[in-house]
């Protein structure tokens, strides 16, 4: 059997044996990126980069991560530079942001970067062996986030909520009434009973959005992470002192919730094409929703998180140095056609990542939030404000 056809088989036998032969189309979509032995994040070694189905920020070349170092250590700077400093990056990838991180502070701030200790979390056992091999380096461990002690510093990610497994929510005959995967004649298929938790009516109480209202039309379909919040309360707890700052692609609840998002977020990726159906090349393909940094920040409030901003990409890379670095291209690149072509290769690139298109890295939302903070510090990051 291919591995596609034994996680067919295990998530048939997950159906079969629960009760009244059906799962959540969260814990269809958990068993599709994240069984063990044949979940797409478990077992795929290029899923990321040009190679892979999608490319991130740090795919662009080294500007991203060098220019999340210059906040990291304004930030070390706002905790009154503590050692030992701590970044944990949770859900590394192939380990990109991490090595220009490091390289950036040791060789732009070198007391930062003899106080740091960088330390990674990861579930998939192939992407940490691909770290291991990049990351030789005695600054960096890795560690999973039960064994993770309080830290004093920076907790982070980048692109990694999007792919938490997510509740399918859908409006029917004026009830809110949940989709379940279940089986028949072999194949997949999708049914509506009712919500598996009270914590998805506490969700949408907490954001502020009430999907029974006549703005909202029958057969309105939507999603809710309660991963996400679940994973707030287990971060929030592993900071003693310092900051969070996540960034995704994501909207607030408002717009999340829009009344013209019929269809909701959710989207499959394969190789560098997107489409809306999650039961094909399963285990072959990512499962991503948008992130609502409504709840994250509301959230967060009730776990000892206080919010201190919530911004574009694009802009708080521009507040920590990126117009500088296109500025100042002309001047680094010496005279001939070869130059002058990597001259345009190098700005689309910076252009990329602050591209405020719609669907633009620049438009990624960036949300940092704060523990045990004497005073609000004024972050470098946040000092542009945001669009809207």
């Amino acid at each position: 059997m291919t591995p596609t056809s034994d996680l067919i088989t295990t998530i048939t036998a997950h159906i079969q044996s629960a009760p009244q032969q059906q799962i959540t189309f969260a814990s269809y979509m958990d068993l599709v990126l994240y069984h063990p032995s044949y979940g797409y994040y478990t077992t795929k070694a290029s899923v990321l980069g040009p190679e892979g189905d999608f490319i991130t920020s740090p795919h662009l070349g080294h500007d991203f991560g060098e220019l999340l170092a210059v906040q990291f250590a304004d930030m070390w700077c706002s905790l009154d530079q503590p050692t030992p400093f701590h970044l944990v990056e949770i859900g590394a990838g192939q380990g990109l942001i991490a090595g220009d991180v490091l390289a950036h502070l040791q060789q732009n701030h070198p007391d930062c970067y003899t106080a740091l200790r960088y330390i990674i979390i990861e579930k998939s056992p192939i992407l940490r062996t691909l770290q291991q091999k990049l990351l030789t380096h005695e600054k960096v461990s890795w560690s999973t986030l039960e064994n993770l002690p309080p830290i004093t510093g920076c907790l982070f990610s980048n692109e990694l909520i999007d792919a938490f497994p997510v509740h399918v929510i859908q409006k029917h005959d004026n009830q809110l009434r949940e989709v379940y995967v279940t089986v028949e004649d072999n194949t997949l298929h999708e049914t509506l009973g009712p919500l598996s938790s009270n914590r998805l009516l506490e969700y949408f109480k907490l954001i502020g959005i009430d999907l029974l209202t006549d703005a909202y039309p029958d057969s309105y379909r939507t999603e809710v992470n309660l991963a996400a919040l679940d994973w707030l309360d287990t971060v929030a707890n592993k900071i003693d002192r310092g900051f969070l700052l996540t960034i995704d692609y994501g909207h607030t609840a408002q717009r999340y919730y829009s009344p013209a998002r019929h269809q909701g977020t959710l989207k499959c990726y394969y190789q560098h094409r997107h489409h809306d159906d999650p039961y094909v090349n399963i285990g072959q393909q990512d499962l991503t929703t948008h992130v609502d940094f409504t709840a994250l920040e509301r959230y967060g409030v009730k776990v000892g998180l206080a919010p201190l901003g919530f911004t574009q990409q694009g802009l708080l890379l521009m507040a920590l140095g990126l117009g500088e670095r296109i500025a100042t291209l002309t001047q680094t690149i010496t005279p001939g056609p070869d130059s002058f072509n990597q001259l345009i290769q190098r700005r689309q690139v910076l252009h990329q990542l602050m591209d405020m298109s719609p669907i633009g890295l620049g438009t990624f939302g960036v949300l940092i939030q704060s523990k045990r903070l004497t005073d609000k510090p004024t972050l470098k990051g946040l000092t542009i404000p945001p669009l809207g």
